[in-house]
C-alpha cells in the first residue's frame, strides 16, 4: 500500500456544551497539528452526520474547496469506508491530503431518544413498526437473543464484553467512565433491562465527541513528524436495511468485509496485535469477533469470558474503553481508527499494547446493516 495515516486526534469529549461544527474544527485542527500540516494542505474531505450536505457544509466552514469529498452515510462504519475511498483517491491522484472527521453534541443537545428514528414510509415499517421496536436497540437485542439461544450461552457472555471495556477505560484518562471504578458481571446482569436480553450496561454510552484523521501518500508521510501508519487493507459489506430481510442474524457482513481486508493485506487474524471493533452493544462485539475470524461461530462468548480481551490478554480489544466505557458520540467508527493509529505509534501510555505493529479497526452501522474493516500497520 502507498497511503498512510499521518495525523489523529479527538475533539473534546463527554458533555461539551459545544456545537457540532466547533467539535469538528477541534478534531481537524488537532489532527493536522499532530501531522505537522495545515488547512492549506487539505484537498480531500470526508464527513457525515453534520447536515444534509455534510461535506459541503464543513468545507464552507473551514474555507476549503476540496477536489475530492465523500459524505456517504452508512452509520458507524462510514469512517472505515472513507479510509478505503481516500486511499483510492490519493493513489489515483485526485487529491493528496485527506481529512476524515466527525463531531456530535448529542448529549449536550439532548438530541438522542430511546426510540430512535422511525421512518414510516419505508417498506419494512409495515411489518416492524406495529411491534414498537426501539431503533436500533431492539434489533441488536433480537440478535443477542438468537445468539444465546443458538449457542446455549447465558447473559454472562454478553456481560464479559462490558466488563473488559471498563477495565480498559480505567487505564484511559479521557474515558467517560475512567473514574467510575471496575464493573462486574453481576452488576451488568443486575442493571436495568431495556430490551431483552440487553440491560443498560450492555449498551453504548451517549456522549458528545468526535475527531479526525489525516491521510497522505506514504512517500510524503515519511517526511512528516510522526511515524506513518500504513493502510494495509480494507473491505466492506452492506447487507440489509431491516431485520425483516435478514436470513441469518448470526452471520453479519463482517464475515465478508474481514475476508476482503485480510486478503488485500496478505495477513491473517493471528497477525493482528490490537483489535478495535464497534461496540454499540455487547452482542456487536461477539458477532464481529466471529465474523472477522478471531474465533469460530458460537465461540466468542467463551473467548470474552476467558479474559483474553482484557488488559494483559493476548487479544487486546477496544483498548480505549470502547463505545461502552470511553465515548460514543452517535457514530463511533472514527474513534476506533484514532485509537488504532495511536496503538501502532506506541502513544497510549498505561493502556499501550506492547510491540503493537498491526491493528484492525472495524465499523458497524445501522442494525448490522453496514460493515467495514481496515487493517493498519507500522511502516517497516
Amino acid at each position: 500500500m502507498t497511503v498512510a495515516i499521518v495525523g489523529a486526534a479527538e475533539s473534546d469529549l463527554g458533555v461539551t456544551g459545544k456545537s457540532i461544527l466547533t467539535l469538528q474544527a477541534q478534531g481537524i485542527t488537532r489532527a493536522l497539528a499532530d501531522a505537522g500540516l495545515s488547512l492549506s494542505d487539505v484537498d480531500g474531505l470526508a464527513t457525515a452526520g453534520l447536515s444534509r450536505f455534510s461535506t459541503a457544509q464543513l468545507a464552507e466552514y473551514l474555507g476549503l474547496e476540496p477536489s475530492w469529498s465523500d459524505s456517504t452515510f452508512a452509520g458507524g462504519s462510514a469512517f472505515e469506508m472513507y479510509v478505503a475511498r481516500a486511499v483510492q483517491a490519493i493513489e489515483a491522484g485526485q487529491c493528496s491530503t485527506v481529512v476524515i472527521s466527525y463531531g456530535s453534541n448529542q448529549r449536550s443537545a439532548r438530541s438522542r431518544s430511546l426510540g430512535g428514528v422511525q421512518e414510516a414510509h419505508i417498506p419494512q415499517a409495515q411489518f416492524e413498526d406495529p411491534y414498537a421496536p426501539l431503533f436500533p436497540l431492539s434489533y441488536y437485542a433480537m440478535a443477542a437473543q438468537r445468539y444465546l439461544h443458538s449457542y446455549g450461552g447465558g447473559r454472562e457472555w454478553l456481560a464479559e464484553v462490558a466488563v473488559a471495556a471498563r477495565e480498559w477505560a480505567l487505564l484511559n484518562p479521557k474515558a467517560f467512565r475512567h473514574e467510575a471504578g471496575p464493573l462486574t458481571v453481576e452488576e451488568v446482569l443486575a442493571a436495568k433491562p431495556v430490551s431483552s436480553p440487553l440491560t443498560v450496561a450492555d449498551c453504548c454510552l451517549v456522549t458528545d465527541g468526535g475527531g479526525a484523521i489525516v491521510l497522505t501518500s506514504l512517500e510524503r508521510a515519511r517526511d512528516l513528524p510522526k511515524p506513518p501508519v500504513v493502510v494495509l487493507g480494507y473491505g466492506e459489506s452492506t447487507t440489509n436495511a431491516s431485520m425483516t430481510a435478514v436470513d441469518d442474524l448470526l452471520r453479519p457482513g463482517s464475515f465478508a468485509s474481514g475476508q476482503t481486508a485480510f486478503r488485500m493485506s496478505g495477513l491473517n487474524p493471528s497477525d493482528v496485535d490490537v483489535l478495535e471493533v464497534y461496540d454499540s452493544f455487547t452482542i456487536t462485539v461477539l458477532l464481529t469477533l466471529e465474523g472477522l475470524g478471531f474465533c469460530k461461530p458460537g465461540e466468542a462468548g467463551e473467548l470474552a469470558a476467558s479474559g483474553r480481551i482484557r488488559p494483559g490478554g493476548d487479544l487486546p480489544l477496544n483498548t480505549s474503553g470502547g463505545g461502552l466505557s470511553y465515548n460514543h458520540p452517535g457514530m463511533f467508527g472514527l474513534l476506533l481508527l484514532i485509537e488504532a493509529v495511536r496503538q501502532v505509534r506506541g502513544e497510549c501510555g498505561e493502556r499501550q499494547v506492547p510491540d503493537a505493529e498491526i491493528a484492525l479497526a472495524h465499523g458497524t452501522g445501522g442494525i448490522f446493516s453496514t460493515h467495514a474493516t481496515v487493517l493498519l500497520g507500522a511502516d517497516r
